[in-house]
């Protein structure tokens, strides 16, 4: 089998078990008037009704009332367990615009430790041992799994640091359970990371499964085999590995943006060498700089220490311009609806291929907000696009 039947294969794997789980979804969903059930659940339908997605500038820390900036002595909503207020005139006031989502994660939570109690009462506590790494391959695990995700998407409704929190550590789970990842969750936890400021993780987790399917000889039924164990790789290094024409485009996203916020912060340090370098003393300026930039460089104490960024800046630069075409060419959809996402963060496509207009929407949704909240990141890639088009005329 060569590479390309391989990714067929794992494309198709992916697909199907991602096609069985929307399937599978309850009929709680709804269904549009002039669409028949049948038609619906047959796949027919292009697309399910409409869902609720919040745009985020910046992860909640503290009370999640609007403009309270308090960030301790904090209560917790006692249904979802995600949201926390200052005191109860915040979590009052708050109440018409989370009840509904704090109802969908309380519902969703309930169902999911339902599936649970079943799989456990007819199968044995045994089978999250024994069957671990390949639970999707056991059909009886297969309502657990799906609930599991509808937590997860009812969680991620939310824009709470415990919210994004909760929802990946699910998902990693999810990813324990099942190593191939035939649901194809994998594609949704890299955007979580980059959003809890852990740019690191979100670049092993995706240079991992690019090197996996680049290998093809990796077999997740062997579960001695190392699985997720990249770890502090060099997130400056060269992006060929995402520029393949099978590179997911999950992943190639994500590293597109981690490479942005690895810009700005190069460009942060060179301002700060700039203006502030000539008056104060190195101990202090290398103490300015530590904690006006992100997780990665914080870090990296040789990197804040550099003399000049410009080099590396040029460097990032161009990386990014490389990924920016990678993207464009593997899904035309995707940066026009970046700048103007619309209606796109609300569909609810049943199917995709490759480079379709439903593919962009999916992972518009679970990339959107990693986005949004990375200060001038869209801008970044306005101008780019701006120059793209320029050229093309």
């Amino acid at each position: 089998m060569d590479l390309a039947q391989y990714l067929e294969q794992c494309a198709r794997e992916d697909r199907a078990g991602i096609d069985d789980y929307i399937a599978s979804r309850s009929a709680a969903d709804s269904v549009p008037d002039d669409q028949s059930l049948d038609d619906f659940l047959s796949g027919k339908a292009h697309s399910m009704p409409p869902q609720a997605f919040n745009i985020s500038k910046r992860l909640i820390q503290g009370c999640a009332a609007r403009k309270c900036t308090k960030a301790s002595n904090l209560s917790r909503c006692a249904a979802c367990k995600v949201v926390y207020y200052c005191g109860r005139e915040h979590q009052t006031s708050d109440r018409p615009s989370h009840r509904s989502f704090c109802s969908k994660i309380n519902k969703a939570q309930a169902g999911f430790e339902q599936e649970e109690k079943a799989l456990r009462r007819e199968e044995g506590d045994v089978i999250f041992e024994e069957g671990k790494g390949h639970f999707w391959g056991l059909l009886e695990t297969r309502d657990y799994m799906r609930a599991r995700y509808t937590l997860v998407e009812a969680l991620l409704k939310i824009n709470t640091v415990q919210a994004a929190t909760v929802a990946l550590e699910h998902l990693l789970e999810m990813l324990q359970l099942c190593r191939s990842d035939i649901m194809g969750v994998r594609d949704v936890v890299p955007g979580l990371y980059v959003r809890l400021g852990r740019d690191q993780d979100a670049y092993d987790f995706c240079k991992w499964w690019a090197e996996v399917v680049e290998d093809m000889h990796y077999d997740f039924r062997d579960t001695d085999l190392p699985y997720l164990n990249t770890k502090d790789a060099d997130a400056f290094e060269d992006v060929k590995l995402f520029t393949g024409r099978y590179s997911s485009l999950s992943f190639v996203v994500n590293i597109t943006l981690i490479k942005i916020r690895l810009l700005t912060d190069l460009q942060s340090l060179q301002r700060a060498k700039e203006l502030a370098g000539p008056h104060v003393p190195r101990e202090i300026l290398d103490h300015i700089q530590q904690h006006t930039v992100g997780s990665i460089i914080a870090n990296s104490p040789d990197i804040i220490k550099r003399d000049d960024q410009r080099p590396h800046i040029a460097e990032l630069r161009d990386q990014i311009q490389q990924l920016f075409y990678a993207i464009q060419g593997a899904n035309p959809h995707f940066w026009p609806a970046v700048l103007q996402p619309g209606e796109n963060l609300r569909a609810r496509p049943t199917s995709y291929s490759h480079g379709s207009k439903a593919q962009m929407q999916l992972i518009l949704q679970y990339t959107y907000n990693a986005w949004s909240e990375t200060p001038g990141a869209i801008g970044i890639m306005e101008t780019l696009w701006n120059q793209y088009e320029d050229a093309a005329l």
